[in-house]
């Protein structure tokens, strides 16, 4: 069986976010709160996530705003929350690309509904190489052709790659010179949670640094990071 979905619940009111949190939890799903839009950058930044519950009215950034860039990202499905009686607020979510819409005050087993009612409509597979899918991508001397699942090296030589190896330089390719947790890449790559004893990334890194860098007794393209995790250290761009 896969594992459970994964719910951002972003809201200024910390009793709110809290206490959806839970319920979510309760009900079989992985939830993690943000208290503002930053805030929610940041942890899409470091993790996987399946749906977005965005609350309308928050300080800085408000959930209009934010639904506007996520939809054109088309990343994720949103579902806003609205003051009751705010129709204008609700139609201008859905025009702007939320999925769903639920006025507050509610109740969490609709907000349950609603979830699960939206994670079905968007269940469509999803390409191993995400944002970068259809393209090809330059660092160092490597080019991936994101397409074939390839990449090849300014020699010409091609140098094939498994899924999961693959899926974990698309995910450093993505966040280039931002350092990764160990538990931050599993979630990212794989959508779980890392045991105690759990190297599978620290397996994944050694078997991708064996086919990409010059030197992988002194790696400097995938670099480790003490008491951090690792880092893809060099720049990327697309190519023409």
């Amino acid at each position: 069986m896969g594992q459970p979905p994964h719910i951002l619940v972003v809201d200024d009111h910390a009793q709110i976010r809290e206490s959806v949190t839970r319920y979510l939890v309760k009900n079989g799903m992985r939830a993690t709160a943000a208290k503002d839009a930053a805030d929610m950058d940041a942890k899409l930044a470091a993790g996987h996530f399946d749906l977005v519950v965005l609350d309308v009215m928050m300080p800085g950034e408000d959930g209009l705003s934010v639904c506007r860039r996520l939809a054109a990202e088309g990343a994720v499905p949103v579902i806003m929350l609205t003051a009751l009686g705010e129709e204008p607020d609700r139609i201008a979510g859905l025009e702007i690309g939320a999925d769903d819409y639920l006025s507050k005050p509610f109740n969490p087993r609709e907000l349950l509904a609603r979830i699960r009612s939206v994670l079905r409509r968007s269940s469509r597979s999803e390409s191993l190489a995400g944002k970068l899918a259809g393209r090809k991508v330059r660092f160092e001397h490597l080019v991936l052709d994101t397409d074939r699942q390839i990449l090849v090296d300014d020699e010409q030589g091609e140098i094939p790659l498994t899924d999961s190896e693959f899926r974990l330089l698309i995910v450093m390719l993505e966040r280039a010179r931002m350092v990764l947790s160990r538990d931050q890449l599993l979630d990212l790559t794989a959508g779980r949670t890392a045991g105690p004893l759990d190297r599978t990334i620290d397996n994944q890194i050694s078997r991708l640094r064996r086919k990409i860098e010059p030197d992988v007794l002194r790696p400097r393209i995938i670099r480790t990071v003490r008491n951090g995790g690792y880092c893809l250290a060099t720049d990327v761009e697309e190519e023409g």
